[in-house]
């Protein structure tokens, strides 16, 4: 026999629902509605229970800002007044670029889909900033590169990206085509929630189209221009949306570049080669730029550490600590 409580677990599964959030009742919360907010707006949330979308009633002095989709939080059952936030597994997040705000991307992500094509737009430089921001939050990153049906070498884009970090997931599809749900699957399960970041006009909305299928309203898609491959027109808001395997997708603004702050952590995580090495350098707080017995420069001079790598890890280094731009 099945108690309240496991029954109560089983309803709340399909939504993402999982250990590291049920650990967090006190029994005072067992009388509370746990909810999964599928939309933030200026002044308002809803949220999803296991019978479909609530309006949340805010208290007062609450700001929606503090809260992003994909958050759990726990209600009153008759009143649906928000009580409070959970603890969340993992957080994505645009760090402050001068005077504007940390915005919240996406909360409880399992996986983040890290959207580039095959095309003019493949960057690599750019990847490595979204995987330094997905290890950073704590989600599983995985690279989909799009438009592979009009590129003459795919699996070249594909090597290329796979070899940007360790045990790193790397796929080729086409957003369009059905197919494209099979091969994403292993992320997509039932009660798994995903993510999608991404320049504009790389396919990603179109690709969130696809694994929602029919019976929602679609993702706006824009045209590409022919010359840079650049959309001119893609998604301004996010959003939970259902997939056809069972799993939540949040879709994203498209993002031509993302700063990057304090994510030391991702990025050994990007560099694990250098991270290695770092502590055979001469001095602790090597910079692996002009310090006597630096192993990291060793590596270089030996042919086997790509110096190119080097270059962007000190970029990406100093923007992390504060001390460097874009």
């Amino acid at each position: 026999m099945t108690s309240p409580d496991d029954q109560a677990f089983a309803r709340l599964q399909p939504l993402g629902w999982q250990g590291f959030f049920e650990e967090q009742l006190s029994q005072d919360d067992r009388a509370l509605a746990p909810l999964r907010i599928d939309a933030v707006h200026r002044a308002r949330l809803t949220a999803l229970s296991d019978q479909g979308q609530v309006q949340v009633t805010m208290p007062p002095r609450v700001d929606t800002a503090d809260y992003a989709v994909g958050d759990w939080i726990l209600v009153h059952p008759v009143t649906g007044l928000l009580t409070r936030r959970l603890d969340r597994k993992a957080l994505l997040q645009r760090p402050a670029d001068g005077k504007r705000p940390t915005q919240l991307v996406a909360a409880n992500v399992d996986t983040l889909f890290i959207v580039g094509s095959c095309n003019a737009d493949f960057n690599l430089a750019r990847l490595e900033r979204y995987l330094a921001f997905a290890n950073d939050a704590g989600t599983e990153p995985v690279i989909v590169l799009t438009k592979a049906d009009m590129a003459e070498d795919a699996e070249d884009f594909r090597r290329q990206a796979a070899g940007l970090q360790r045990g790193l997931a790397v796929v080729t599809v086409n957003a369009r085509e059905p197919d494209a749900v099979a091969t994403l699957k292993p992320w997509c399960g039932a009660g798994a929630t995903v993510a999608l970041v991404g320049s504009s006009g790389v396919g990603k909305s179109t690709l969130v189209n696809t694994l929602v299928g029919t019976g929602w309203q679609k993702q706006q898609t824009g045209s590409v221009r022919e010359g840079d491959s650049k959309g001119r027109h893609t998604t301004t808001s996010r959003s939970l949306h259902a997939m056809t395997g069972g799993g939540w997708v949040i879709d994203t603004p498209g993002v031509r570049s993302l700063h990057l702050k304090d994510v030391g952590e991702g990025l050994d995580i990007l560099f694990a080669e250098i991270t290695e090495l770092a502590p055979q350098c001469k001095f602790r707080n090597c910079t692996h730029d002009h310090e006597p017995g630096c192993a990291v420069r060793a590596a270089v001079a030996a042919g086997t550490l790509d110096p190119a790598r080097l270059d962007r890890w000190r970029k990406l280094q100093a923007e992390s600590s504060g001390n460097g731009g874009r």
